[in-house]
C-alpha cells in the first residue's frame, strides 16, 4: 500500500495536515519533532556518558611500559 504514494497522494496529505494543525503551530511542531528525534537517535546508539564528561583519572595516560 505504501508503494503506491504518489505526488498527488503527497500533496493531499500536506494540505490534510495544514487543515488539522494551522499553518502557525506547523514550525512548532516541527521543533518538536525534530528535538524528538534527536533524543531518540542519542537513546538508540546508547551515549550514556553526557557531552563534556572525560576518561581523566581512570588510569594511565599512555601505554604500559614493557617488563624485562
Amino acid at each position: 500500500m505504501s508503494g503506491n504514494l504518489g505526488g498527488w497522494t503527497g500533496l493531499i496529505v500536506l494540505v490534510v495536515v495544514l487543515l488539522l494543525f494551522g499553518a502557525p503551530k506547523l514550525p512548532g511542531l516541527a521543533k518538536s519533532l525534530g528535538q524528538s528525534l534527536k533524543i531518540f537517535k542519542t537513546e538508540v546508539r546508547g551515549d550514556d556518558d553526557p557531552k563534556g564528561s572525560t576518561t581523566a583519572g581512570k588510569g594511565s595516560d599512555g601505554p604500559d611500559a614493557p617488563t624485562r
